[in-house]
């Protein structure tokens, strides 16, 4: 009898548990932030400021964006997503799981090929030729061009120049665009193209070419508040506020 209790007491426990909201199990001073890989600097700096002066453990969990948007899909305990570009936000959306009315612009970037520091690198970034001289018999490090924003971006450009067909074959797709800066840094890559807030925080990296806007879509940060609470609230307010776009301009971001 007493088993059947216990076992019927369980069960009630983990059925109400099951059916809580998304983030409505996380302590209540805290806030877990999916975060593109691209913004782990700038937003660490964020998260420090914005702690010393409230009482809150904010928490960063950062990868590339279609990742983590699939780890949320999965029932990942966010309470903010910001991802690198607005597919991801509007794929989660389409499921339910994003509120329209809690998703707001957060930053915009910039698209640049770089090298190492160490090479001196002439490129035409419309001649196929010019690229796979610089490239001599290596690879072009990009973000999976299918999924992760910084290589949907690269696609975009290197096809608006007409020279995608030709650099296609020689690329080295990474899971999420700072991989690719790695791999620049550590010359294991001789090119790669990723965000200028990335090449400005590495002095591994020079940039060879910066993308014109008008070869790919807005590079957009859109920001989405996944669980509703005055504190997710009050972080979201500051992470759009002036004071919040002075640090990320000094990052590199616009």
């Amino acid at each position: 009898m007493l088993r059947t209790i216990k076992d019927s007491l369980l069960a009630f426990v983990l059925t109400v548990f099951a059916s809580l909201p998304q983030g409505a199990l996380a302590s209540e001073n805290s806030i877990r932030v999916y975060a593109a890989s691209s913004l782990t600097n700038v937003l660490n700096e964020l998260i420090s400021d914005y702690q010393s002066k409230h009482k809150i453990k904010i928490v960063p969990i950062y990868g590339g964006s279609s990742s983590l948007a699939r780890q949320i899909e999965q029932g990942a305990p966010a309470d903010l997503f910001i991802s690198a570009n607005e597919r991801w936000v509007e794929h989660l959306a389409q499921k339910g799981i994003a509120n329209p009315q809690f998703i707001h612009d957060f930053t915009h970037n910039q698209l640049v090929v770089v090298s190492a520091s160490s090479r001196a690198v002439q490129l035409d970034v419309a001649q196929v030729n010019s690229w796979m001289a610089a490239l001599n018999g290596g690879r072009l490090a990009v973000g999976q061009p299918n999924a992760v924003p910084a290589g949907i971006y690269a696609q975009q450009s290197l096809e608006s120049l007409g020279v995608w067909s030709g650099l296609s074959q020689h690329l080295a797709p990474t899971n999420n665009v700072r991989i690719a800066l790695t791999l620049v840094e550590r010359e294991e890559a001789p090119l790669g193209i990723v965000y200028q807030s990335d090449a400005l925080i590495s002095n591994k990296v020079r940039v060879v070419h910066t993308f014109a806007d008008k070869t790919h879509d807005p590079i957009r940060y859109p920001l989405v508040e996944l669980t509703q609470s005055s504190d997710v609230a009050a972080f979201a307010e500051y992470l759009v506020s002036d004071q919040a776009k002075r640090v990320l301009t000094r990052f590199g971001f616009n």
